[in-house]
């Protein structure tokens, strides 16, 4: 009897907490999405006309590549520099490895606005990079990297990679390191000992990171908007230009559905490579 008197207080004293969530989270998220698969007409019907059409518009197909594209290779890079990263972090002496994940975690600090425009200063046809190509005779004159997808790729790297590797090294300080030990002494090369033990023991924490930053990268603004211009759209800069300048709210409504199908399909992707590795 006790125990279903607690079972009903703890039911009472979540309940404000689930109402606000439905209302304020849940249903207006939920009205959105479901407005893109609203078809206007004499009679209102629910359809996909609105994706037809979007994706009918090669502007729109264009955009939408672009934006998997760089997700994937950010995601992808993000995961191969973070693996060696976390693997030393974790073998890091107990009273330094606060000071290096203090590090790891600083940049996360700095506002994204500020890490953008130290790139733009970069990129620009007098920053560094271009001086020093020039000094080193790799160049003859100032090449154009601002409002590239390279400008992109490179800025939403630096942006998200401490997420891929504070997950990598959560995941890695689990793990014991007898166990890589034990399959070097049994004959594992560097690679197989990865490959065979460090990757499968350490998925979860690529599943996580890797949803991570490739959902950063698909809403992301800032960096793209300053970094790419109005010569790279990315979906989240096309969502703007749809609200703030053509008040097309249709099509960003389908714009939003997209960007949370990506995200959904990208993680469900990483559980069944998981998964499926797992059953090996």
């Amino acid at each position: 009897m006790v125990a279903h008197d607690k079972k009903r207080l703890g039911i009472l004293l979540v309940t404000p907490a689930l109402i606000f969530t439905v209302v304020c989270f849940l249903l207006p998220v939920l009205a959105l999405l479901l407005d893109a698969f609203r078809v206007d007409g004499p009679v209102a019907h629910w359809g996909l006309d609105r994706f037809l059409a979007f994706f009918a518009e090669p502007l729109n197909r264009q955009v939408f590549m672009r934006t998997l594209r760089i997700a994937a290779l950010v995601t992808l890079f993000s995961a191969l520099l973070s693996y060696p990263a976390a693997q030393a972090i974790v073998r890091v002496s107990p009273r330094y490895r606060g000071l290096v994940l203090g590090m790891m975690i600083l940049p996360l600090m700095v506002s994204p606005i500020a890490r953008t425009y130290a790139w733009i200063v970069l990129f620009g046809r007098n920053g560094a990079i271009n001086s020093i190509l020039l000094h080193l005779g790799l160049a003859d004159e100032p090449q154009r990297l601002l409002f590239s997808e390279m400008a992109v790729f490179v800025g939403l790297l630096q942006l998200l990679l401490p997420l891929m590797l504070m997950s990598l090294v959560s995941s890695m300080e689990n793990l014991s390191r007898d166990i890589t030990l034990a399959a070097s002494t049994l004959g594992a090369n560097a690679w197989q000992v990865f490959a065979r033990v460090t990757l499968p023991l350490t998925q979860e924490g690529l599943i996580v990171g890797g949803t991570l930053v490739f959902t950063g990268c698909v809403t992301a603004y800032v960096t793209p908007a300053l970094l790419g211009g109005p010569k790279v759209l990315m979906l989240e800069t096309l969502l703007y230009q749809k609200v703030s300048v053509e008040s097309d709210f249709g099509t960003a409504n389908v714009i939003a559905v997209i960007l949370v199908a990506m995200t959904l399909a990208v993680n469900a992707g990483l559980k069944r490579i998981s998964s499926s590795r797992s059953n090996k």
